[in-house]
C-alpha cells in the first residue's frame, strides 16, 4: 500500500473529493478554461543556454553520438568535467522581466499563462523546497514561478504552471553509461535517479512526485497544472488520484475553478482535460480539450535557427481547435537572458492584433452543430499539425453564442466577391430559424445577402481584406430563435 503523507491524506478526506476516479468523474471544467479559450505556455530554462538543437539538450548532450553530444564537447568540454550543472551556473537570467512578459501575453489576447515548473531535467524554476536544484538558489536565483504568477495575476489572466518531473525518473541515465559527472554523487540531487525507462518508478520517486506537486500548489495556486506523457505509467495511477483529489480539494477551498491537463488514457474521461501535443481533433469532441503546440517547429524552447511557423498558420489552427471545443496553449521559448525573441513576439502580437477585431467570435462561444465545411482536411492526432495542406476560401470553421448568433469563419485569406456558407441554407436543420442580419467583423459598413437551400451567399465590399487584420475572416450571422 501507498504512503501518502499525513498532511495530504488530511486534505483528501476532508473531501469534496477523494481519490477513486468514480469521486473524480464529478470533476467540472471551470468557464473561465472554456470561455478563454488561448493560453500561452512558456518552456525557459538552462537548456536555453547551449540554444542548440531544443529542450532535450540535458538528456542528449549524455548519449554518445548524438548531435548534441559531439556538439557540447566541442562548445564545452568533456562530460566529466563540464555537465549540464555548470549550464545551470551559465543561466542567470539577467534581463527576465515578469511584468514586461505578463504584458505581452495580454497583448497577445490569452487568457491564460501556463510556465514550466519543472522540466525533465530536474531543475525546478519555483521554490521548491525538496532540492537545491531550483532558480530560487542557483542560476537565476529568483523565483521565476512566483515572479510570473504575481504579474500574470495583475494582467487579470489565469496562472497555471506545468510539471514534467515524471521524466526526470530516466532523463539523465544516458550519462550514467561512462564516466560524466552524473556518476557523482555529490550531484545526485540534480541528476538523479537517472533509471531506465523500462523500469517503473519507485515508491520513493512516486511519493517525492506527489510532495513536489502537492507543494507547487499550495505555494502558488495555480488554476491549470499541465502534465506531460510518462505519467500514464500505471505506477503513477494511485498517486495521481490522490494529486487530483488533493487539488480540486483545494480548489474548492480556494473558490476557484481549477483543470489538470493529461496526455493520452493518464486520467479516465471526465476526470480531467485532455490535452493534444501538437495536432489536433478531427470533428467535435463532446467534452472540452485542449492542444499544445509551440510558435516553432522545431523545438520548444530557445535555440539558433528557430523554424517559426507564420502567424496566420496558427491562427487558422486555432479557428479549427476552438470550432471544435477546443482550447490552444501556445508556446514560446525565451532567450537564456530572459528576452522573448523577436520571433515570438510577432506571432503574439499578430494573434493579439486579429482578436481584438475578432475576438467576439472567439471568447465565450461554444461549438455549432457543425464544427464546419470545405475540401481542407485536418489530420487528427498528436504531432501532426504541420502535416496540413494550406486552407482555402472554402474552408470554414463555425462558433456560436447562444442561439441567435453564428460565426462563419473563413479561413483563406485574400479578396473574394462573395463568399457562401452551405451549412447555413435554409434546408439545413442546423441553422435553426431565419437569418435577420449578417456583418463582418471588423467592418462597420452593411454587406449584402442571400440565402436559399443551398447556403447563406454573402457578397463582400472590394478590397474588404485591407481594412481587417491578417488572417481568417469572421461573419457574425444573427438568426432567430
Amino acid at each position: 500500500m501507498m504512503g501518502i503523507p499525513s498532511s495530504i491524506r488530511a486534505v483528501i478526506d476532508a473531501g469534496p473529493f477523494q481519490d477513486s476516479w468514480s469521486s473524480l468523474a464529478g470533476y467540472e471544467v471551470p468557464d473561465w478554461y472554456k470561455d478563454g479559450k488561448l493560453g500561452i505556455f512558456i518552456h525557459w530554462g538552462a537548456y536555453s543556454v547551449p540554444a542548440f538543437s531544443n529542450e532535450w539538450y540535458p538528456r542528449n548532450m549524455y548519449v554518445e553520438g548524438s548531435p548534441e553530444f559531439e556538439h557540447h564537447r566541442k562548445a564545452y568540454g568533456d562530460q566529466k568535467d563540464f555537465g549540464y550543472k555548470d549550464l545551470i551556473y551559465r543561466f542567470k537570467g539577467e534581463h527576465f522581466d515578469a511584468v514586461a512578459w505578463a504584458g505581452l501575453f495580454r497583448r497577445s489576447g490569452a487568457q491564460f499563462v501556463v510556465p514550466v515548473a519543472e522540466h525533465h531535467d530536474g531543475f525546478a524554476m519555483y521554490d521548491c523546497s525538496r532540492s537545491e536544484w531550483t532558480a530560487v538558489h542557483k542560476g537565476p536565483c529568483r523565483d521565476v514561478v512566483g515572479e510570473l504568477a504575481e504579474a500574470v495575476r495583475a494582467q487579470w489572466l489565469v496562472f497555471g504552471v506545468s510539471s514534467h518531473r515524471a521524466e526526470h525518473w530516466w532523463f539523465f541515465n544516458g550519462g550514467a553509461r561512462y564516466p560524466s559527472d552524473v556518476r557523482d554523487p555529490a550531484f545526485g540531487d540534480l541528476y538523479g535517479p537517472a533509471q531506465q525507462e523500462h523500469l517503473p518508478p519507485n515508491e520513493e520517486f512516486l511519493e517525492d512526485w506527489l510532495l513536489r506537486t502537492c507543494e507547487f500548489v499550495d505555494k502558488y495556486r495555480p488554476q491549470l497544472v499541465w502534465f506531460d506523457w510518462w505519467i500514464e505509467q500505471p505506477a503513477f495511477a494511485p498517486y495521481l488520484r490522490a494529486f487530483a483529489a488533493y487539488y480540486y480539494n483545494r480548489a474548492a477551498g480556494w473558490g476557484r475553478g481549477v483543470a489538470i491537463n493529461y496526455k493520452n488514457e493518464a486520467f479516465p474521461e471526465g476526470t480531467a482535460v485532455f490535452d493534444i501535443e501538437r495536432g489536433q481533433l478531427g470533428g467535435i469532441a463532446d467534452r472540452f480539450w485542449q492542444a499544445d503546440t509551440a510558435v516553432a517547429r522545431n523545438s520548444w524552447c530557445y535555440v539558433d535557427g528557430l523554424e517559426y511557423k507564420e502567424p496566420v498558420a496558427i491562427i487558422q489552427d486555432f479557428v479549427d481547435i476552438v470550432s471544435k471545443n477546443g482550447a490552444l496553449l501556445l508556446n514560446i521559448g525565451p532567450a537564456s537572458d530572459g528576452t522573448i525573441p523577436v520571433g515570438d513576439r510577432r506571432i503574439l502580437e499578430a494573434l493579439g492584433d486579429w482578436l481584438q477585431v475578432n475576438g467576439e467570435a472567439i471568447y465565450g462561444t461554444r461549438p455549432w452543430w457543425r464544427f464546419g465545411e470545405g475540401p481542407t482536411a485536418v489530420e487528427a492526432g498528436a504531432f501532426k499539425d504541420t502535416s496540413r495542406s494550406e486552407f482555402g476560401a472554402e474552408d470554414v470553421r463555425y462558433t456560436a453564442r447562444g442561439k441567435s448568433t453564428v460565426y462563419a469563419i473563413v479561413l483563406g485569406s485574400g479578396d473574394y466577391g462573395s463568399v457562401r456558407f452551405r451549412s447555413l441554407g435554409s434546408a439545413v436543420g442546423g441553422a435553426a430559424g431565419q437569418v435577420v442580419k449578417v456583418s463582418v467583423l471588423g467592418y462597420r459598413g452593411d454587406v449584402k445577402w442571400e440565402r436559399d437551400d443551398n447556403g447563406l451567399e454573402v457578397d463582400l465590399p472590394v478590397r474588404l481584406r485591407e481594412t481587417l487584420p491578417a488572417g481568417p475572416m469572421a461573419i457574425r450571422v444573427e438568426v432567430t430563435a
